[in-house]
């Protein structure tokens, strides 16, 4: 790995952490840099995931009370995340190096498109339900299945799965968005951490770069959150959107 390459992967992870704690999408960061540094897509994308759990970790503990006071129907979506995350990353390992590769733009622009569509959606699907109130048969079964498809796709693929989550969580009852987002970052730590444990046991790790983003990741999860929160949300998602958007473009031409 040359200086440059290095520089690259622990700026973006660095970069990623920072965006992750505030309003998502930082996958769309580490990602590509992984395709340009060389290394395939599918080693890219389990070296990625692998690397932003311990970035997600500082995140969910800048938000530690939030999450305490979160209603505790809400942790019953731990159970969704942890299967969907074992599903997508078993989808991974089987899909040919060749057709990931072909379906990394699309990936890239969807995920692309969820972040911009982010507030909008979230607006619509408010509902006026409560936060508080009790847990309903039909609330468990249509949280849990949407949860579960939200997990799969975050073990296949992972950038976006933040902003799936916002969305329902607002239709969900919640309306304090720092309480949100340390939600989010707790059920996407568990579906990126159970699907980083097959990617080691499955061999789709590089580990030298893996190490190296994961120390850009935690410092940019907890200490530069506060940076992040100074620019203001407006100025780190539009940053977010014209890189997203210039990757998946860049890739679309690449293959």
């Amino acid at each position: 790995m040359t200086l440059l390459q290095g520089s690259l992967l622990f700026g973006s992870a660095f970069a990623a952490g920072m965006i992750n704690s505030v309003a998502g999408g930082g996958t769309l960061l580490t990602f590509p840099s992984l395709v340009w540094a060389g290394f395939s897509p599918v080693i890219a994308n389990a070296t990625s995931t692998l690397s932003l759990v311990p970035g997600a970790w500082s995140s969910l503990w800048g938000y530690r009370r939030e999450v305490a006071h979160t209603p505790k129907r809400f942790l019953f979506l731990l159970i969704p995340s942890f299967i969907g995350g074992v599903i997508g990353a078993v989808l991974l390992k089987r899909t040919p190096d060749k057709t990931f590769a072909a379906l990394v733009p699309f990936l890239i622009l969807f995920a692309t498109i969820l972040f911009i569509i982010q507030g909008p959606v979230q607006r619509r699907l408010k509902t006026g339900q409560t936060a508080d109130q009790p847990a309903t048969r039909s609330w468990l079964i249509g949280a849990s299945c949407y949860q579960l498809l939200v997990a799969v796709y975050g073990g296949y693929f992972g950038a976006g799965i933040g902003i799936l989550m916002l969305a329902v969580l607002g239709m969900m009852g919640l309306n304090d968005i720092h309480q949100m987002n340390g939600l989010k970052n707790l059920l996407g730590s568990v579906v990126n951490a159970v699907a980083a444990v097959y990617f080691v046991y499955a061999g789709l790790i590089d580990w030298q770069a893996a190490a190296l983003m994961a120390a850009g990741a935690i410092l940019g999860g907890y200490g530069a959150a506060g940076l992040a929160r100074r620019l203001g949300q407006k100025v780190v998602r539009r940053a977010v959107i014209v890189i997203g958007l210039a990757m998946a473009f860049s890739l679309f031409f690449k293959h």
